[in-house]
């Protein structure tokens, strides 16, 4: 048999692209999904200018909550432009989806998108909820984006390719910050668990 190649985690400078290349992607999805939801979030570090990050756009589609038809339709077009549903893989409220290729979202334009990782999340979800005060608290702290920073560099440095040792690193600060948020202390640890795989 042969072994994988392992995959390096690999932390780069902010590319302010990366806003542009957000704004692309959603355009897309929102041609084929838009009628079904109710807006399109850049949430993850590739959100927030000057902080260090995989060059992978993190983004949330965000459907009313508790309609499981809408979610079901959302679902089916999304596989239309390519992308498979993986389940909430643990997150409740949350759909994950993987893309075909590097052609994926199909939208017939031939182009190779970036890479992301996209979520369907109901309104008002853990997991949304998560993502955008994570984000929202980074925008006004440069100096916890500067702090990020430093310690994402320090985790892949240390870690290359395991990247469960790599998340691990980043979850003390991370739940640190939605807890500054007033994350509710059930949620925090919730959260906290989710992201620990060792």
């Amino acid at each position: 048999t042969k072994l994988e190649p392992l995959k390096t985690i690999s932390v780069v400078p902010h590319n302010p692209k990366w806003a542009q290349d957000f704004t692309e992607l959603k355009t897309v999805l929102l041609a084929k999904v838009g009628a079904e939801t109710q807006r399109i979030e850049h949430v993850g570090s590739t959100s927030v200018p000057g902080l260090a990050a995989k060059p992978i756009i993190d983004l949330d589609i965000i459907i009313e909550a508790n309609d499981d038809a809408k979610m079901q339709r959302v679902i089916d077009l999304l596989a239309e432009l390519g992308y498979k549903h993986v389940g909430d893989l643990g997150i409740i409220g949350r759909q994950a989806f993987k893309r075909r290729n590097e052609l994926t979202p199909e939208d017939g334009s031939g182009r190779r998108w970036m890479k992301h990782n996209m979520y369907v999340c109901t309104e008002g979800s853990m997991g949304l909820r998560n993502h955008l005060a994570l984000r929202d608290h980074l925008l006004k702290h440069p100096d916890k984006v500067a702090e990020y920073g430093a310690l994402k560099m320090d985790l892949a440095k240390r870690f290359p390719h395991d990247i469960d040792a790599y998340i691990d690193g980043k979850t003390e600060f991370i739940v640190e910050v939605l807890r500054i948020c007033g994350m509710p202390e059930e949620d925090a640890k919730s959260i906290d668990k989710q992201n620990r795989k060792s």
